[in-house]
């Protein structure tokens, strides 16, 4: 991500706020999310890929997002903290008694880039941890894995055959070729 890409501390404090805002006022009723503060609004008006991710106590709670943009950043952040605390299938919807404990992180999408490879070998070579988010494509079939997911998957052939099994493809499908592979970077906050 380019510096003149970066959101700054504020701005990136302020769609957290704007997330949890848009979760609570969906569960528990009550005040509209902030609008944008006038200083901070023309950036938000950008199309940006985004995610929302919930944990509780260290623990996958709901992430959802869109890799490309599909409306503006601040839309984008509202969107994906609804579907990731209600809409996301591995889950059930969050309740009250755990919203109380829910961390929210928030990731900003740079725009995927192809990355062309000649075999496993090559792959393995190109792909950066902690850097890169990954998406593999074969058919209908794709999946991603955000650069926060090497916190827990930091071998990059365990990474990759995690990402093939999340894809519906067999855990060994990023060796034998034929996956069409692209990369991003996120600019991440969280609380």
């Amino acid at each position: 991500m380019t510096r003149t890409d970066e959101l700054t501390e504020k701005q990136g404090r302020y769609l957290l706020k704007v997330a949890r805002e848009t979760i609570e006022q969906r569960l528990l009723g009550g005040k509209k999310t902030s609008d944008p503060i006038p200083d901070l609004s023309p950036v938000f008006q950008d199309r940006r890929g985004t995610f929302v991710t919930l944990s509780i106590g260290g623990n996958l709670r709901g992430c959802i997002g869109h890799i490309t943009p599909k409306e503006s950043l601040i839309d984008g952040i509202r969107v994906n903290a609804i579907n990731a605390a209600f809409r996301d299938p591995r889950f059930h919807r969050i309740t009250r008694d755990e919203w109380k404990r829910v961390k929210i992180e928030i990731s900003i999408l740079t725009n995927p880039e192809p990355l062309h490879y000649t075999g496993a070998d090559n792959l393995l070579e190109q792909i950066r941890p902690g850097i890169d988010g990954l998406i593999i494509k074969k058919g209908f079939n794709q999946a991603t894995f955000l650069p926060q997911v090497w916190e827990q998957l930091s071998e990059k052939e365990e990474f990759l055959a995690h990402l093939s099994l999340k894809a519906g493809l067999k855990g060994n499908a990023w060796k034998k070729g034929g996956l069409e592979i692209s990369t991003y970077q996120v600019q991440a906050f969280e609380e």
